[in-house]
Order: structure tokens, then sequence, then C-alpha cells
């Protein structure tokens, strides 16, 4: 970390931990197929372990906080139909059953937590914390009351104690659990030892022009693995499309709809006040703190002096290597971003001036203030279109729901799919035949559309299915069952497949013939090179890592790593190359490294082990717990098909 990173800290209450974000259950985002709206309360139970309810409410809070983990990692390429696709709410809803199945084994064992015991955990919550210490009663309320939804105390704590109840519980069961010094060393080595290899691999591909495939072969590969070639099942879909679009292009937004949006969401357009600022930095740290003052008292002098090169100054004196080579420049900060001292002189200066010796944690500062941006709003006038449009999405996509929704009574058959779509202009499709999980023309890929119709008969009607673009109700008006096909209908296939097996062999002959000069030869390469083939070296890498021509391969890592430096491998067969290897340089790990690195890799070994363990263990206790998942809930709150 660079000291500007450093000192661009946040002062802010919400410092929350990993641990602190999950006991909230912050909301973050609501898919639309998981609101309120969809027909379940909060207060209903969705289910139930040894008597005690999991509610909606509780379901909801967990899916959302997942939900938003995915979007931050994956952004824009995580939609609703993706989520539904991954099975998130059922892996919600177990994890909710196990977490109430650890409580419930708690319990039983005898387990408690004390008022004393949370109120320690926490006083040491880093999000409860400033400057080393506990913010106090009134601001712990505030910061749960900023959390969104507001949170009181009581729901804080209890969630609290149910999660440390559950560490106890672990511990109590797995606390014994040790790993002994040989199996950390000895894993130690294992992943930390490098080897550079010399590698030459030999792929099928460089033979596919050399096979052929017969008649006979064909006919022998296809009869062999028929199975592989089954066609599945295909269907043709007939859908009606509710387009969001269209819709959007006729709905108008009040003035006062607009302005009060603007209003509510002020925050987004206001941009808080600047500065720009250099500085030349002393560091105290392990030196003699007034001869440091000093000497920057010394390059204050020159740098107040008439016609003065402030960044050729700190280039030459400031020890902070994040910019001194830029001049000392921070460029543009706001108030939060740097430590307090250093913020209040650099918001009290005018552009041009230069402070007096400002001390910090980091040593003492000569600060010059460059530049300054007031804080600004933008008007509403430059925000309306954008205002506008955005309230207009929102409303045509309500408004299609709620269509699509009051439509599913009255669409039951093929007619009356075809008379709505008629009565309401929906754009009707029909696909040629279609494997599931293929594209579907007109909407692209849908995997719980495609799914649904998979499962219907000829002539039925889903329900409202969300793609996206808007609300669709698909049909099923032609199918073609599985089947195994004749050769000739798949004879690209196996051809290919046989050329394939046949190159592969080619590559492993060739390998296995030359492994033996490459072996004994005293210049790989030049070896190689008589063999018309080509040596693509390694830098130093671990056991894992990927492999030129070969990729990741578990076969040539014990090849390799069991080979001494100047050792050269049998051939090693993988799935895409037969290769060999030579270990042009071997680097072991040495005992002061193992003893360097242990301690952590021991932590590592342990909780692995114990959170097997654990799992396993409960794993038998939820077979004495009586659980009930109430799968029409389930339904209900998704909006989906119970898989």
């Amino acid at each position: 970390m660079t000291m500007l990173d450093r000192m661009r800290r946040h002062k802010g209450w919400l410092k929350w931990s990993l641990a602190l974000v999950v006991l909230t259950f912050v909301v973050f985002y609501i898919p639309d197929f998981l609101t309120p709206s969809a027909g379940a309360a909060p207060s209903e139970m969705i289910a139930e372990v040894d008597g005690e309810p999991i509610t909606v409410g509780a379901f909801q809070r967990r899916y959302n906080l997942q939900v938003q983990a995915y979007r931050n990692a994956y952004g824009g390429q995580i939609n609703d139909q993706l989520i539904k696709q991954l099975g998130i709410d059922r892996q919600i809803l177990n994890s909710l059953v196990d977490e109430e199945a650890m409580v419930a084994e708690a319990r039983k064992q005898g387990l408690q937590v004390s008022d004393v015991e949370i109120r320690e955990r926490i006083l040491a919550l880093p999000g409860f914390q400033e400057n080393g210490r506990f913010v106090g009663e009134q601001r712990y309320r505030q910061i749960l009351q900023f959390n969104n939804p507001p949170m009181t105390t009581s729901e804080f704590e209890n969630g609290l104690r149910r999660a440390v109840l559950i560490e106890k519980l672990r511990n109590a069961l797995t606390g014994w659990m040790s790993v002994s010094d040989a199996e950390v060393t000895a894993e130690f080595r294992r992943r930390n030892e490098k080897v550079k290899l010399d590698v030459v691999p030999i792929t099928a591909e460089a033979f596919k022009g050399q096979v052929t495939a017969t008649d006979a072969e064909l006919y022998a590969k296809f009869e062999k693995d028929k199975e592989r070639y089954r066609i599945g099942e295909k269907r043709r879909i007939k859908y009606a499309l509710l387009n969001v679009e269209q819709l959007r292009t006729t709905i108008a937004v009040p003035d006062a709809e607009i302005e009060a949006m603007y209003k509510t969401n002020l925050s987004q357009y206001q941009t808080p006040a600047q500065v720009r600022a250099s500085h030349i930095l002393f560091k105290i740290e392990g030196k003699d703190e007034k001869a440091v003052e000093a000497q920057a008292n010394e390059v204050l002098t020159m740098a107040k002096a008439p016609n003065a090169d402030f960044a050729a100054l700190a280039q030459k004196y400031s020890e902070d290597e994040s910019n001194n080579t830029s001049g000392g420049d921070l460029d543009y900060f706001g108030r939060g971003r740097m430590v307090a001292e250093f913020e209040a002189a650099a918001f009290a200066m005018k552009p041009g001036e230069i402070s007096s010796l400002v001390k910090t944690a980091f040593g003492f500062h000569i600060i010059k203030m460059v530049d300054n941006k007031p804080e600004s709003t933008r008007p509403l006038a430059e925000v309306r279109a954008e205002l506008e449009d955005q309230l207009k999405w929102q409303k045509a996509q309500a408004e299609a729901e709620k269509i699509a929704k009051s439509l599913e009574a009255t669409l039951k058959t093929q007619a009356d799919l075809d008379r709505i779509a008629k009565e309401r202009s929906m754009t009707v499709t029909e696909t040629g035949l279609i494997a599931s999980g293929d594209p579907i023309e007109g909407v692209g890929s849908q995997p719980e559309l495609s799914g649904r119709v998979f499962g219907m008969k000829e002539g039925e009607v889903t329900p409202a299915m969300r793609v996206a673009a808007g609300w669709a109700f698909a049909t099923v008006t032609g199918r073609q069952d599985a089947y195994v096909p004749k050769l000739d209908e798949v004879r690209d296939r196996v051809t290919e497949d046989v050329k394939q097996e046949k190159a592969a062999e080619l590559a492993k002959q060739r390998a296995a013939a030359i492994a033996a000069d490459l072996k004994t030869a005293k210049d790989f390469a030049a070896a190689a090179k008589r063999h018309n083939l080509e040596v693509k070296s390694t830098e130093l890498i671990t056991r894992g890592s990927a492999i030129p021509d070969v990729g990741i391969s578990d076969a040539v890592d014990a090849a390799a790593f069991a080979l001494p430096q100047g050792g050269v491998s049998d051939a090693v067969t993988t799935p895409t190359a037969t290769a060999i290897v030579r270990v042009a340089e071997k680097v072991n790990v040495t005992d002061a490294e193992v003893e360097g690195g242990k301690d952590e890799l021991r932590g590592e070994l342990v909780n692995t082990r114990r959170d097997k363990f654990f799992g396993a263990y409960m794993q038998k206790a939820k077979t004495g717990l009586r659980i009930n998942i109430r799968e029409d809930m389930l339904t209900i709150v998704t909006g989906q098909a119970v898989r």
C-alpha cells in the first residue's frame, strides 16, 4: 500500500467488516421476481426447523445480499434469468435451514451466549469503532438506523447472538482437531516448490492431416458410442411478447414525479467540495523527530522563496514514493480522503498558498494548495431527460408486469394466446424445431422459458415469463422426440471423433519414440529440433500452473516435480497433448521459508479439516430434526416453478 493509499482512508461510520455485513443482512437490490408483490408477506413462513420458523423476510434479505455479491463480481453479465438458472434461491434457503439446524443443535448441547459476550463482540467490531475506541451508544444506534432497511439494536444483537452460538458449537465439536508439523511442512513444500520447464508438446492437431476415417471405422465408433450421438428432444415454440420498449413509448411522466425523484435522489447529483494539493513529506518513523523537523523547516523556507519550484523540491526531498516523481501532486480530493490534520490544513488554504509544517502520523508535510472546486449540484434541467427516461422505464416495467399477470388467468390454450395477442397487438413468433437450451428466435437465450416449455404438453400455455424484452406467453406447436440417429445423420461428428482419436494416438506414439533420445541428449533443445519439434519454456511455476499447449495437468505436475534439476520425463499423455518435459531449474523450499509460512498454513489446514468434520456432523444431526420446507411458498416468493 502506498503512502497516498494509506492517507486516503475513509473516516465514515460504516467501516463494516465482512462478518458485520453478513449479520446485518443489508438489502441492496431486490429482483423483480422477489418483491413483496410476489404474494407472500415477510412474516409468512417459508421453512421450519424443529418448530422454529424461517420467514419470507429472512429469505429475501439473505437472497438480496447474495445477488448483490454476484452483481458486484460480474456486473451486467448477471440478470434475473441467470440468477434463477443458478438456483440461488434453493442455495439460500438451504443455508438458512442449515443455520437454524446449527442453532437447534447448539441448544441441544446446552450452549448459551451471555449478554456480556455479546457486548464484548460489539465493542470489538471495527464497524463500531473510531480511532480504536467504541463509538458510544448513540452512534451505535445511529449506525444501525443508517442501515437499509434500518435495524433496531435488538434485531442486530439477536443475529449476532445466533452467530456466536454457532461459532461456539463448531469450536466445541472441532476444537480438539489439529494438524501435525509433518503435515504442514509437507503441504507447504508441495505448494511452494517451483520448477522451470522446457516442454516439447506433441498435439493431436499436428497429425490431423495425416489421418483418415474409413467407413468401417466410422461404423465401429458409432456402434460403440451410440448414446453419445443421441439427438435430444426438440420442440417448436410459439410465443406472444409483451414488449416493454413499445409500452415505454406510450407513457407520459408528470413533471411533479420528475421533480420528486430529483429531490429524493439529490445526493446523486451533488459533488462535494474538492481541493487539489501537492505536498512534500518528511517521514519520522524510526528517525530523530527534531532532526527531521529541522530539515523540513529548511525545505519550507526554500519552498516559500520567490520563484521557488515546488515540484522540483518535492522530487528532490519528498519521501512519499507514490507521488514524489510527479512533484508531490495529490490530484483532487474531497473531505474524508486524507488524515484529519492534513485535510484541515488543505481545506483552509487558498490556491497558491503554501502551508507551515503540518504534522501527521506519517511525518511532517509541506502543503501547496493548487486549486479548489466548490460544492456543486447538477440542476434539474440538466438531468431531467435521464430522470424522465428512468421513470418511463420503471412505469413501463411495472405496467408490463401488471398486464402480464392479469392475462395469466385468461391464457389457457393456444387459441387464447392467438386471440389475446391480436387484441393487445402483441408480437407473435413461431420458431422452428429447437432443443432445450437453444436460443429462441426473437428473445435469445432464455433458460427459464425454455425449461418451462420443455416440461409442458402441446397446447398448454406458460404463465407470464420474464424475458429480456418484456414478458412472454408461450405454447408448444410441435415436437420431435429424442432418438438415436442413423450414422449418416451424424457422420461429420463421428468422422471428427475418429480422426481426433487416431491423431492423438499418433501423437502418443511419436512422443514415445523420441522420448529416449530426448532423455539422453546433452542438448535438449537441439535434440528436439532434430525431430522438427519446438521447445516451449515456462517461467518458474508451482503445481497447478498452465503449461504451453498442455494446460493444467496433474500428470505433468507429478512427472515434473518428481524429477531432479536437469531430469527429463517419459512421454506424458494429457487430454490435449502428449508432452516430454525437462526440468531446467528447480527451486526447493528452504527450512527458513517453511518456518516463516507454516503457521499461517497451519490455520488454513486446521480450518479446512474442522469445516469438513463439522459439515459431516451437521448432516447427521439434521436427520434427527423436524425440517419442513414449504415448496409452495418458495414458488410464490421466487415467481417460478419449483426445481
